[in-house]
């Protein structure tokens, strides 16, 4: 492992006569870095090399705006410099000079910002057997694994982290996040949780264990910690105690618990120790009619969601406690937008021709069929997503820590990658400013996974994840649309080609 941090140690603790070898050391240690990272670059497989528009060991991006990822204004027209999958340098716009070895992209009029570090992402589709055009169906309802398209439309949308937020196939997303990282496929770091832990309550999914006790919880996460997953996932009906020992056994091995709850109140799993909670604050119960403890309630968070007004006692209070207790909310908004209207609010279409293009016929159909579905009243679902924007954005002017994903499953058009674009929009519309919701999509995410010196945010010495797009997504949040090149490790991906290559396939695998 290349470790220049111990330049310090060696030159404070070496006399004058050690000091000339210890330079001679670390110039080796330097070029030993740098040709791993060389290396890394080249020895990709040719299954990942040819969706490559941008390979060179040394990349210049000139002429660019730079969009950093910590919520500052942008800065117009720099040069950033890309070097053994590093930010190696950047400075003021200037012309280049193609020399051997570097690839100068002259980018006028286009604009750079951080990878997406997604924290609330799916590698399967939820598919509906026997769906009809009146979007009826036969259960059960099945997850899919999509291992070959979802990573793929990740990448190409800009996604260079993702958490998956909950396995149903742990074995395939661990195996598949080793041959991404090993250069084999195409896609995104990943951050691997593990099976769901749901409770024994009246789930239909039959893909889910159900958990019988505290026990069996303590001992699935210490048999998936062990085999390499890196985060956990809460499911709707666990229990407090099940909770408790989630929770005990996942920080006994320095991991995070996140959860879409229900049974559990927000305010409980705060006490108990969660480090997130998912859906911004739609999964809360606590203000329930008739909520019995480890129940889930009838509504769901409805009623809860309804009556926790922005300013309200209520809403101070469970701030208050989140914020103590450090448990960050992830916003998935775009699923909940898909149930109040078709259209975006500038009234373009709701999905774009090239997530239709990416969907299998199948999902495509199911797609066409949802427009058709019986809809709770469109005004009441636009009430309930707007106060949920609106509890998250006072719950960061608390000081709270919001992240964003996509909960990306097919339904409704929220397809990879697409739907996390789609999330930073959102997050404007909820009244972020597009700095702001950029932000946390990249650099949050980033924080509370403890990579914030490494990526989500555009600096020098820090991993070359990059998204580089037509436009000025700072002006025209809609600009973000516009990938044209994405890099991950300094390897800059054609867009356009790995879309090419899943095209009509989402759905299917």
């Amino acid at each position: 492992m290349c470790d220049l941090a111990k330049r310090n140690t060696c030159f404070h603790s070496a006399s004058r006569r050690y000091r000339t070898v210890c330079r001679l050391l670390l110039c080796a240690l330097a070029l030993s870095c740098r040709g791993a990272m060389a290396q890394r670059i080249n020895t990709l497989s040719p299954q990942v090399q040819k969706y490559l528009g941008a390979s060179a060991r040394r990349v210049i991006l000139a002429h660019v705006q730079v969009i950093d990822g910590t919520g500052a204004a942008p800065l117009a027209d720099r040069n950033i410099l890309i070097e053994n999958g590093k930010i190696a340098d950047i400075s003021p716009g200037a012309d280049q000079s193609p020399v051997e070895g570097t690839t100068v992209l002259d980018l006028r009029g286009y604009s750079v910002m951080p990878g997406i570090v997604g924290m609330h992402e799916h590698l399967f589709y939820l598919a509906f057997p026997n769906l009809a055009a009146d979007y009826s169906y036969d259960r059960p309802v099945l997850f899919h694994q999509m291992s070959f398209s979802a990573p793929r439309l990740y990448l190409a949308n800009g996604v260079t982290t993702a958490r998956t937020a909950g396995s149903i196939d742990g074995y395939t997303d661990l195996r598949l996040k080793d041959a991404i990282e090993k250069g084999l496929l195409p896609g995104p770091h990943l951050d691997v949780t593990g099976p769901y832990l749901e409770g024994a309550g009246p789930n239909p999914n039959l893909q889910m264990h159900q958990l019988t006790g505290p026990e069996d919880a303590r001992e699935t996460v210490a048999y998936w910690a062990e085999r390499g997953v890196t985060s956990f996932k809460a499911y709707a009906h666990i229990t407090r105690e099940e909770l408790k020992a989630t929770v005990q056994e996942a920080h006994k091995r320095g991991l995070k618990v996140t959860g879409h709850l229900c049974s559990v109140t927000y305010a409980e799993a705060a006490e108990i120790g969660i480090d997130n909670l998912e859906h911004g604050f739609r999964a809360d119960t606590e203000l329930d009619p008739g909520k019995k403890p480890d129940t889930c309630s009838e509504s769901g968070g409805d009623d809860t969601l309804e009556h926790l007004v922005p300013g309200s006692p209520a809403a101070n209070r469970l701030f208050s406690t989140l914020i103590t207790h450090h448990v960050a909310v992830t916003s998935t908004l775009p699923g909940a937008a898909a149930n109040v209207t078709d259209l975006t609010t500038d009234g373009r279409p709701l999905v774009r021709p090239d997530v239709l293009e990416a969907m299998a016929p199948s999902l495509r159909d199911a797609y066409l069929y949802s427009r058709n579905r019986p809809r709770p009243s469109p005004n009441k679902e636009a009430q309930m997503l707007r106060r949920d924007m609106d509890l998250q954005r006072a719950f960061v002017a608390a000081g709270g820590l919001l992240l964003a994903g996509a909960d990306p499953v097919g339904i409704g058009g929220n397809l990879p990658g697409f739907g996390d674009q789609r999330q930073i929009e959102l997050l404007v519309e909820a009244g972020f400013r597009p700095v702001e919701a950029i932000r946390i999509a990249t650099l949050n995410g980033a924080t509370y996974l403890g990579r914030q010196n490494e990526v989500g945010s555009i600096a020098i010495g820090k991993n070359a994840d990059l998204v580089v797009m037509k436009g000025d997504p700072a002006a025209h949040i809609t600009d973000i649309e516009k990938v044209e090149i994405v890099f991950k490790d300094g390897a800059g991906y054609d867009t356009r080609k790995l879309l090419e290559s899943v095209k009509g396939r989402y759905g299917e695998y």
